[in-house]
């Protein structure tokens, strides 16, 4: 079981901590890994042994105590499990190996699916919820942040006092951020130890997780670091606090929606999807109006397709845990059509989008093939135990 844990809490840590860490990083190089690691590391302890207490000693957040159709534990303790062993060693493995080719794939998908096959689909839907979810999100608050902040922010370096007022709401949005990260995510590390864990455990497995971190923090990230840098103005405190701070809220939403564990990774590449679509857009609009007048019809259709998605987020928000699958694939279909029309709205302009899409194309491949390979380890692992999996 251990074994397990270490390994998972390496390939969690150095893959998913990205989502929330990464602007973090990214707009603090200039300090001591050291002192950004002590910041991350005292909210972790914090959160990890609040999650002990309140909830008799399961540090998942009830996120592992979901029950089946068939009333049992959907995700069962690995002391309870007769074909427990070393096939489920396999999941953290790809994870490592997928992680040190900086690949960002769902560690829900990888890990969470082979104690509880039967609910890969549930935790799909979800996770495409959530990507749906944080890029309507995304494209409408950023095209308002765009147009009042991002592109001052762009156009003009911070001034030391401002970096100081930023910098003090960049540490308060990426805690928010990282604790909301946590309680989803430490369901993916701490599968592989009992539902109820010791005084002793919790002791042990802090030490493991706050030593990972402390590797990640050094290495500044690792390649996985890269995709975070690939997007606009990023490394800007001010940017990174905006981005910490909606992607804490999307997550904060998810805690209280739902227990079903989820793909925090499909959040965040979709806050990021939707927010570099609407600051090329809003850009490119302010720097050639004359796009408007070129292609009124796209224009219209924008304006249009934006109040649909802000409809389709209340919706969301208004069923919580009750929405369906059809809305899924409703919010997908608008997402999609949004980022044509504005992909067609600006195509002739100085900040064509192509460029753009590629990159959230390639991100989202690479999200897409963690899901399939999760798949086809289940019918591996199926295989080597003789069908216990499954």
């Amino acid at each position: 079981m251990w074994v397990g844990f270490i390994l998972a809490g390496y390939a969690v840590v150095g893959n998913d901590s990205i989502q929330t860490l990464g602007t973090f990083l990214s707009s603090n190089e200039q300090r001591p890994w050291w002192v950004l690691w002590f910041f991350a590391g005292s909210i972790l302890t914090f959160t990890l042994v609040y999650g002990w207490f309140q909830y008799g000693g399961d540090v998942s957040y009830e996120r592992l105590q979901v029950l089946g159709d068939d009333g049992q534990l959907r995700y069962p303790s690995p002391v309870d499990m007769p074909a427990f062993g070393w096939p489920y060693l396999l999941p953290p493995l790809v994870l490592m190996l997928l992680t040190r080719t900086g690949i960002p794939v769902s560690t829900s998908f990888l890990i969470l699916t082979f104690f509880a096959p039967k609910g890969l689909l549930s935790m799909t839907m979800k996770s495409i919820l959530g990507y749906a979810l944080a890029f309507c999100v995304a494209i409408l608050v950023w095209q308002l942040i765009t147009r009042a902040m991002d592109r001052r922010f762009i156009a003009n370096p911070i001034k030391p006092k401002e970096q100081r007022i930023w910098t003090v709401l960049q540490w308060s949005s990426t805690g928010f951020l990282w604790g909301q990260w946590l309680i989803q995510d430490f369901a993916n590390i701490y599968v592989y130890l009992p539902r109820s864990i010791t005084g002793m455990e919790l002791a042990l497995s802090l030490g493991v997780l706050l030593f990972m971190l402390a590797v990640i923090f050094y290495s500044k990230g690792g390649k996985i670091q890269k995709i975070v840098k690939a997007k606009t103005n990023t490394t800007d405190v001010r940017s990174a606090t905006l981005i910490d701070f909606t992607y804490g809220m999307v997550l904060l939403f998810f805690k209280e929606f739902s227990n079903v564990p989820m793909s925090t990774t499909w959040v965040f590449l979709g806050l990021l999807a939707g927010r570099e679509i609407a600051i090329r857009y809003r850009l490119e609009l302010d720097a050639e109006p004359s796009d408007i007048q070129r292609a009124p019809n796209m224009h219209s259709l924008g304006i249009v397709l934006n109040v649909v998605l802000l409809g389709l987020i209340g919706y969301v928000v208004y069923l919580r845990d009750q929405v369906p699958d059809w809305i899924i694939v409703v919010m997908a279909i608008a997402m999609t059509a949004r980022a044509v029309v504005a992909y067609y709205e600006t195509a002739s302009g100085e900040l064509d989008l192509k460029g753009a899409f590629k990159n959230i194309l390639s991100d989202l491949a690479k999200v897409s093939l963690g899901l399939g390979i999760s798949v086809a380890l289940v019918y591996l692992m199926k295989w080597l135990t003789g069908g216990a999996v499954g």
